[in-house]
């Protein structure tokens, strides 16, 4: 692993530690999440979200759950924790500046790095409108996932 990375990984454990988050696991890249970047490094201040959730990913991962099941969009704990794992190491404000859909001007943002025209089509009514929204961006594209590949449990690469 380059000086680099490894100064990174350092930086948010050692971040993830100090701030008694208790999650210092999804502060370490895994392949393939290490080429989004931070759009900001600002944290949420409240503990938990409007609808009473932990306002950590585990709380985003359980409200998603409970709007796809009034949706009727089908998925699990594990399938989206995976994903999200894979494409932003569970940072809210990821950004990919660097493939093709950025060079088109199209960039994937968030938790689940859902581009802005993917987003608008499965925003699902209930969330913010909003791709760093957190709960929106998982529940977008879980909706997304379950409408290309049945759900985002069969979604193991970029989709």
């Amino acid at each position: 692993m380059p000086a680099t990375a490894q100064s990174r990984r350092a930086r948010l454990v050692r971040r993830a530690v100090l701030t008694g988050t208790g999650v210092a696991i999804l502060a370490l890249p895994v392949v393939g999440a290490t080429t989004a970047s931070a759009a900001t490094t600002s944290t949420t201040a409240a503990s938990t979200t409007l609808a009473g959730y932990p306002n950590t990913l585990d709380g985003w991962i359980r409200e998603s759950l409970a709007i796809m099941a009034q949706k009727g969009i089908p998925g699990t704990y594990n399938g989206i924790y995976r994903n999200v794992i894979r494409e932003s190491s569970g940072n809210q404000y990821a950004i990919n500046n660097w493939d093709s859909n950025a060079a088109a001007g199209t960039p994937s943002k968030g938790l689940l790095q859902v581009i802005d025209p993917t987003f608008n089509a499965y925003h699902v009514a209930g969330t913010a409108f909003d791709p760093y929204d957190p709960v929106a961006n998982i529940t977008a594209a879980c909706n997304y996932a379950a409408a290309v590949y049945g759900s985002i449990d069969n979604v193991y690469g970029a989709y």
